[in-house]
């Protein structure tokens, strides 16, 4: 089997595209969506029909997007045999009650086109206020994928919240130790990102957290690989295919823990507020993660304009 096959048979393999025709050929178990990857969809002829029409309607911007987002999600609920996740405008991220109200919308809206809340995560970022949405979601059974996890106590907040998915970055967090730091990386040993995958992976099995682990925001095939048996990864289509043609051995990085030890206490709100404030790689990735989402939506609300 060559390395994707491999990695599969280990971990379920999720698409980070909204390239329908890029997720037919790789037959990921699930797909997941974000502002970014909603503006690359919007300029796709697949759905340039879809555009025009939300270009023509009498509705608020925010309701385009959240139209297309779902119109998206919708061509690949149909392709995949899991679950499609789409995200709550960043721009909420600190609003509670907008979170749950915006993504009770978008469940709506798929309710719309058939499609049950079983085959759909909310994608929400991983803010104090995001993290408390996410728990009112949780218990309605809207299931929630929490995303721009950069820190431990991110991860350990949203278990405590019994939060269906967790989306740690490992990408992003290379991306500031490289820029802002001396730090030699000769593998993926030395990856920050990857050691912090790892860690809240240990955590959630060594206290039998429900949770899913879910590494994103890959830079090479490296670091999938040193995160092999991970309960999911979501990988860009270019990283599956570079697996794929590997036939190499893949040996399993992660596994569930034989001895379980008693949860921690819940973290307070200020524990978790002065743990992101005293890290500086996460309140910077955080806060530009969701600067970056937020920017993109915008784009897309320009995109799908009347008058564009």
């Amino acid at each position: 089997m060559n390395k994707l096959d491999q990695l599969r048979a280990m971990t379920e393999v999720v698409a980070d595209t909204g390239d329908v025709d890029a997720i037919q050929k790789l037959q990921p178990q699930d797909a997941t969506t974000n502002p970014s990857l909603l503006l690359k969809a919007a300029q796709l002829p697949r759905f340039s029909g879809a555009v025009a029409d939300l270009q023509a309607g009498a509705i608020s911007a925010s309701e385009r997007c959240d139209q297309f987002a779902v119109t998206v999600g919708a061509d690949i609920v149909a392709v995949v045999p899991g679950r499609v996740s789409t995200e709550v405008d960043a721009r909420l991220s600190f609003d509670t009650a907008a979170t749950v109200d915006k993504a009770r919308t978008i469940i709506g809206l798929y309710a719309d086109q058939g499609i049950g809340a079983d085959r759909i995560l909310i994608k929400i970022a991983a803010t104090w206020e995001g993290i408390r949405a996410a728990e009112i979601l949780e218990r309605e059974g809207i299931q929630c994928n929490l995303t721009l996890v950069f820190g431990f106590e991110q991860a350990q907040a949203c278990a405590d919240a019994g939060v269906f998915l967790i989306s740690p970055f490992v990408g992003r967090i290379l991306d500031w130790y490289l820029a802002n730091t001396d730090l030699q990386i000769t593998g993926p040993e030395d990856d920050p990102g990857v050691r912090s995958v790892r860690r809240i992976y240990e955590h959630y099995k060594k206290h039998d957290y429900r949770t899913v682990v879910m590494g994103a925001s890959f830079r090479n095939t490296g670091e999938i690989e040193a995160l092999a048996g991970c309960d999911r990864l979501t990988i860009s289509p270019d990283l599956m295919e570079g697996l794929a043609a590997d036939d190499a051995d893949l040996p399993r990085q992660l596994a569930p823990a034989q001895d379980i030890l008693q949860a921690p206490p819940p973290l307070r709100e200020d524990e978790f507020r002065w743990a992101v404030n005293e890290d500086q790689m996460v309140t910077e990735k955080l806060a530009e993660g969701i600067r970056r989402f937020a920017a993109d939506q915008v784009r897309l609300e320009q995109l799908l304009a009347t008058d564009h």
